[in-house]
């Protein structure tokens, strides 16, 4: 049973292209399963999530974090009675934008970009993917995703302002995204806020200690796994830490926005897209926990001095090779220089495009071949 706030799928505004429906899925089940099937969605297992491969195979991955943030979101969206086919699609899509290296690889190739007048921003991107990029079938470019799932893409995590970005003006911009696309984010949050601890002592980059320390949430339930578990390893200790602050995150999120949609006499999709602000939201006190996670890993993990050689590396390998191709656009892929060709986008756009299309692995085998210069990797 759904909410009457939930998005239903029979008043989807459809797809860009018609299609007949499905024998038995509906059309949020099919976009759902083409996002699993498409090309982009593999590329995620070899991009960066925090640590590249040289740390170990057992770090997440962008793939491996993707599967988490689905899970994470259907369990809420089932709490709150929401179309769990819309929040799974949108959870899996998420990150399918992100370039190469992580945040460093996307800083870089921001930079590039500003540097010709133009951005790089991931979730545009991730639009550009399924609109364009992927090739699977003979009746429509992309995948033909429904409104509802490219809607939730570029408006899962922020705003657009429609003056500032008038080639979105189609997803409503001046309206709120449905419940469905407004967890999204917060689940994201929630998943790479546990994630990135567990990796990072996994890691020996960060210790028990000074996460007890700097992180009250987890010294909260480190003590009450102590008291439960005085034998268990520190590891034993830490995995139970981690997951009662996991479950209260969830939780909250289950109560607050139900405690939100109430006070906003929220009744209908519409309703949710017209209040003016979002409503899937934490708690005042645990989004102060949530903070105090978020500052502690950027703090200690992300710009630490033992990531510091792995994030310059990925910012140099993505800067040098889109100067190189912007210098040279003939010795890039039949399909990239022939888009440069027709002016369908500018140069910067179409070497943007290929650079952030690539793995890990790969830009690093192109950086070799182009620049031949050895990395660190």
């Amino acid at each position: 049973m759904l909410a009457p706030y939930a998005v239903r799928v029979e008043e989807s505004r459809g797809r860009r292209y018609p299609e007949p429906p499905h024998a038995y899925r509906d059309d949020f089940q099919r976009d759902r399963d083409r996002i699993v099937h498409a090309r982009s969605f593999r590329r995620l297992e070899n991009k960066t999530q925090v640590f590249t491969n040289r740390y170990s195979d057992h770090f997440r991955n962008r793939l491996t974090h993707t599967i988490e943030v689905a899970q994470i979101s259907r369990t809420i969206a089932q709490a709150l009675q929401l179309n769990t086919s819309l929040v799974e699609a949108l959870a899996l899509v998420h990150d399918i934008g992100h370039p190469p290296f992580g945040h460093s690889g996307e800083k870089a190739l921001d930079e590039a970009m500003r540097r010709h007048g133009e951005r790089f921003d991931h979730n545009l991107h991730a639009l550009r993917i399924v609109e364009v990029f992927e090739e699977r079938y003979a009746d429509f470019p992309g995948l033909n995703l429904t409104f509802e799932v490219r809607e939730g893409i570029i408006k899962h995590s922020r705003d657009y302002r429609a003056e500032e970005h008038p080639e979105l003006s189609e997803y409503l911009l001046d309206l709120r995204p449905p419940l469905e696309a407004q967890l999204i984010d917060l689940t994201d949050e929630i998943a790479y806020n546990t994630a990135d601890l567990d990796d990072g002592f996994e890691s020996r980059l960060l210790d028990v200690g000074e996460i007890r320390r700097e992180v009250p949430i987890f010294e909260r339930f480190y003590r009450e796994a102590e008291k439960l578990y005085p034998t268990v390893s520190t590891k034993l200790k830490f995995n139970e830490a981690l997951k009662r602050m996991l479950n209260r995150m969830v939780g909250d999120l289950i109560d607050t926005t139900r405690q939100r949609v109430r006070e906003a006499k929220v009744e209908t999709p519409g309703d949710v897209r017209r209040h003016p602000e979002r409503i899937a939201s934490f708690s005042v006190d645990v989004d102060a926990e949530r903070r105090q996670a978020k500052e502690f890993l950027y703090r200690c993990l992300y710009y630490s001095e033992q990531l510091r050689e792995q994030k310059a590396d990925g910012e140099r390998i993505v800067t040098e090779l889109f100067d190189h191709w912007m210098r040279e656009p003939g010795t890039l892929p039949p399909s990239y220089r022939e888009m440069i060709d027709k002016g369908e986008e500018s140069r910067a756009r179409v070497v943007c495009d290929y650079i952030a299309g690539m793995t890990d692995k790969f830009i690093l085998d192109q950086y070799k071949a182009v620049i031949g210069t050895p990395t660190s990797g």
